[in-house]
This record gives structure tokens, C-alpha cells and sequence, in this order.
């Protein structure tokens, strides 16, 4: 562990000036740190005072190297001899920080709901809090964090890489197949999301998804493992007056807030109260348009089919827009399902792989784009003449083949829907 009162005696590459790289830039510039470079392979522009003029030099001459959460080391090999040195901007908060209570969230799906619906509660409840990581606002972008909770969101790319990190409280929420291209295989994917519980001690502790319970009988971790039922969240789900928490899509994530609230002595009443005003975030099975009959989801971030599967499991009579850019390893297992969908509409440049996954099993058409598959299904809906239905568009895959993000593409399906909801109903 980095020792904060000599932690101005080591000195420090940021390998990345994305948002996280350049918030710890912005830090180490503010608090006088004097031996620290930066470096990025693309951004020249940036902190060029501070910029190494010699990488290789750097490298091999620096303490510790602040690597950026997108850099993978299987696909950088000069980074890859200094594994040793390399830690997280969440590595370097822990070391500077030691008066607060943290709550580390991970998982593959439901990461930044949980989050959100976490800072939510604990705002609602009184409790002095802040919010950041991987859900866009980097960790030292915090102030005042001194005798409060800090809920931070971590990515497996930035546990990869992280080695001081030590949650009071570690949420693992779900684990299924992603990030494969980055991380190699499964098991780096696994180890990776288990260093939350690494470094914790026996008076921490980990709620740990009840699928993994086999799994984690072989790890060997201090902290108090708890394996949250879902059955007692159930219990209380519908008196939560909240369309968006009652809808089923978020059982999982609610349940994980709901052991968290009894950790930590809230009275059941409080928390039921505290989430009835929970709004849902932008892009994740967003309800943004009901319109004669219709339904509109815009569920952008479904960006694999287990988080897509869990829209489709909780709807009926849907028109299902699905397609992108698919993941490694990634396969649509429809079976349980289709009884929901009337059809769906293939978008995107991976045609043949989505076509592949569901033919046979649902009735499809090729639709290329958004705007093709909107003129479609409105043209369908006459045809099927359903009362009540839903268009949901929770593509199954990364946005990288037709948009920059999933931000984006959630911003033009919803834009879209608008404008044929007034032409066609």
C-alpha cells in the first residue's frame, strides 16, 4: 500500500488522459506533486508541460504507473514488463483518503443502476454521500469525502489493473460472458472482478450474487460474505409505489440495496419511502414515450443479450430492435422468451450473426437501421391490430458499428420514435 505521508516521495506516470487520467493529473497539479509525467498515445494536446519526452525512460524509471481503465495489457506488451509498478486512480484515492466508508460496485449488468438507486437511498435516509468511478464522473472529481459513504462503480477493466483498493462494503452482482476481447478468457475476467474482496478485513463486508456461491467456496477472503435472497426483497417489492422498481428488471439490483439498507439499521419503512421517487437513468429500459397502446423502452445500454433478455423477460407483445456490434462469445438463447416478442428488426452491420442466432425461433426482418426498422414496425403494428404492445429497442450489442456510443444511439432511437409516433398512430 502507498503510504500517505510519504506519497509526495514517489513519483508517478498517468499512462491515459481520458477522464479518470486527467482528474489525477488535475490532483497531483493541485497538491504539488513534483515528480509525476503524463503520457497518451493519442492526446498530445493535453498537460503538454507535464508530458514525457522519452516513454521507455519513464517507464523503467518511475515508482508507479497510473494506467487509464481502457488500456488492456494483453494488447500492450511494453506495458505488460511493468505489471508490478501499474495501479488504478482508485489505488491512489484509497492511499490519500482514509475517513470514509466505501462501497465498491462491480458486476456485468446493472453496475450504474445500482449505483444510482444506492446514492439515491442513502441521500433519502440523511447519510452524507458521493458518487464516481466508472459511471462518468471520476473518483477525483469527489471533494469532501470525509466521514461520508463513497459509492464508486469499477469496471473490470480498472480492477484488472488495481491492487490497494479495500471496500468497506463490496457488491458483486452478476457475472456472465463480456470484455472477452479485453480480458482474454473468463478467468481473468473472474479474478479481476474478485479484487474487490482482495484486501478486505473481517469486520468488511461482500455481497456476493447467490449463483456464485459454489464459486466462491473456493476463494479465501476475510470479509463477512453475504449472499443476498431475493425472496425477502420480494416480499416488500410492491409496496414500493414505482412503476420503474416494480417492473421486474431490476429485482436483482434492488435486492442487493435492500440487504445493504439492513447492514446498516435502516428501518424497512424508510427504505421502502426513500425509492418510491427513484427515477430510472437515461438508455436503461428507459420508459421515455406511452402513446394509444404503445409502450416506448429505449434500452441502449443492453449492450450483450443477458442485459437484452432481461427487458425481453419482463414485457409482453413486443417489437423487439436488436443488433450492433456483437461481443465475443456472445450467443441469443431466445427459447425462453419469444412467447413475448411479435417480432424483431435486425440493425447494424453484424446482420448475419444476429440472423443466424434467431432464425427458426421468431419471425425477423432486415432492417439495417433505426429508421428502417421504426418504418417497419409501425407499418406492422396496423397489420397485427395488438391493443397494448411495446418497442423496445435493447440491441444485444455494442453501438461501435453504427455510433460512437450507446449514449448516442439511445438519443436517435428515442428522436426517431417522436417523429413516427405523429405519423403513424
Amino acid at each position: 500500500m502507498l503510504k500517505t505521508p510519504k506519497l509526495k516521495e514517489h513519483s508517478f506516470l498517468v499512462y491515459g488522459l481520458g477522464l479518470s487520467g486527467s482528474a489525477v493529473v488535475k490532483y497531483l497539479k493541485k497538491n504539488n506533486f513534483s515528480d509525476f509525467k503524463v503520457w497518451d498515445d493519442k492526446e498530445k494536446k493535453l498537460f503538454r508541460k507535464n508530458r514525457t519526452k522519452n516513454l521507455k525512460k519513464t517507464l523503467k524509471e518511475v515508482d508507479y504507473i497510473i494506467l487509464s481503465p481502457g488500456i488492456s495489457l494483453l494488447k500492450n506488451k511494453n506495458l505488460r514488463k511493468f505489471e508490478k509498478k501499474i495501479i488504478t486512480d482508485l489505488d491512489l484515492f484509497y492511499s490519500i483518503n482514509e475517513n470514509f466508508k466505501s462501497i465498491v460496485i462491480t458486476g456485468t449488468n446493472g453496475k450504474s443502476t445500482t449505483c444510482k438507486l444506492l446514492f439515491h437511498f442513502l441521500k433519502k435516509n440523511k447519510f452524507k454521500c458521493s458518487l464516481g468511478g466508472n459511471i462518468g464522473n471520476p473518483i477525483f472529481n469527489l471533494n469532501k469525502v470525509n466521514n461520508s459513504f463513497v459509492i464508486i462503480e469499477a469496471s473490470s477493466f480498472q480492477l484488472s489493473h488495481s491492487k490497494f483498493i479495500k471496500p468497506d462494503y463490496a457488491f458483486f452482482l452478476n457475472f456472465k460472458n463480456d470484455h472477452l476481447d479485453w480480458h482474454g478468457n473468463m478467468t481473468n475476467y473472474l479474478n479481476a472482478k474478485t479484487k474487490i474482496f482482495k484486501k478486505q478485513n473481517k469486520d468488511q463486508f461482500a455481497l456476493i450474487n447467490k449463483s456464485l456461491k459454489k464459486t466462491f467456496k473456493k476463494k479465501k477472503f476475510k470479509s463477512k460474505r453475504i449472499f443476498p435472497e431475493i425472496k425477502r426483497y420480494k416480499k416488500i417489492k410492491f409496496k414500493i409505489n414505482n412503476d420503474y422498481l416494480t417492473s421486474g428488471i431490476n429485482d436483482e439490483n434492488m435486492n442487493f440495496v435492500y440487504t445493504f439498507s439492513k447492514l446498516i439499521n435502516v428501518r424497512e419503512k424508510s427504505f421502502i419511502n426513500s425509492m418510491q421517487s427513484f427515477n430510472g437513468l437515461p438508455h436503461r429500459f428507459e420508459i421515455f414515450m406511452r402513446k394509444k397502446g404503445i409502450t416506448f423502452i429505449n434500452d441502449s445500454k443492453a449492450t450483450s443479450f443477458t442485459a437484452a433478455s432481461l427487458a425481453i423477460s419482463s414485457l409482453k407483445n413486443i417489437f423487439w430492435i436488436l443488433g450492433g456490434l456483437p461481443k465475443k462469445g456472445d450467443k441469443i438463447e431466445i427459447s425462453k422468451f419469444k412467447k413475448n416478442i411479435i417480432k424483431s428488426y435486425i440493425i447494424g452491420k453484424h446482420i448475419n450473426f444476429f440472423k443466424k442466432q434467431i432464425k427458426g425461433k421468431i419471425i425477423y426482418s432486415i432492417s439495417k437501421d433505426l429508421e428502417n426498422a421504426l418504418r417497419q414496425i409501425f407499418k406492422d403494428y396496423k397489420y397485427y391490430n395488438i391493443e397494448k404492445c411495446t418497442i423496445l429497442f435493447s440491441p444485444a450489442a455494442a453501438s461501435f458499428d453504427q455510433f460512437d456510443n450507446f449514449e448516442m444511439r439511445g438519443i436517435k432511437f428515442k428522436k426517431l420514435c417522436k417523429v413516427y409516433a405523429r405519423k403513424f398512430i
